[in-house]
């Protein structure tokens, strides 16, 4: 698999969009009560559904490398990834949401829908049909029983 910008890049772009949008778009301007405890929950939550994923992949001596699903040498589909296939593109799309909710400016959902649907096509199905190459029925089963971001 040949991605031409890793995962962090590609939070850090759409990330740098959002700030630019709420600073040059300030129409969808929104606060309500509760918004920075929602931020910090959406922060945790994202912070501990990211460990947990990486200390699951270090545990099953595995590759967490999203530029090179070759090198998995297990599948990991227990624990977190009961939930989620991919809990550490869920934790960058919290933070990413939380960012939103901070800026606020009701426009970055949009640019946060976008991060979903460019890492659907250029990292996850690419992803998807390595790990269906090297864990084939296996792999096959989890992706029918475990959805793909929650």
């Amino acid at each position: 698999m040949k991605l031409k910008l890793s995962p962090v890049i590609v939070f850090l772009i759409f990330g740098s969009l959002m700030y630019l949008l709420a600073e040059f778009l300030p129409v969808g301007y929104f606060d309500f009560f509760g918004r920075e405890y929602l931020i910090r929950a959406m922060l945790i939550l994202a912070v501990v559904i990211g460990c947990i994923a990486l200390i699951q992949f270090y545990v099953a001596r595995t590759s967490a490398d999203p530029k090179n699903p070759s090198k998995a040498t297990s599948l990991v589909s227990n624990g977190i990834y009961k939930f989620s296939r991919n809990p550490m593109y869920l934790g960058l799309l919290l933070i990413l949401l939380g960012w939103a909710l901070w800026l606020a400016n009701a426009f970055n959902i949009l640019l946060a829908a976008g991060f979903v649907s460019y890492m659907n096509a250029f990292q996850i199905q690419p992803e998807e049909s390595t790990l269906a190459g090297l864990f084939g029925k296996e792999y096959r089963n989890y992706c029918i029983k475990v959805r793909r971001w929650f």
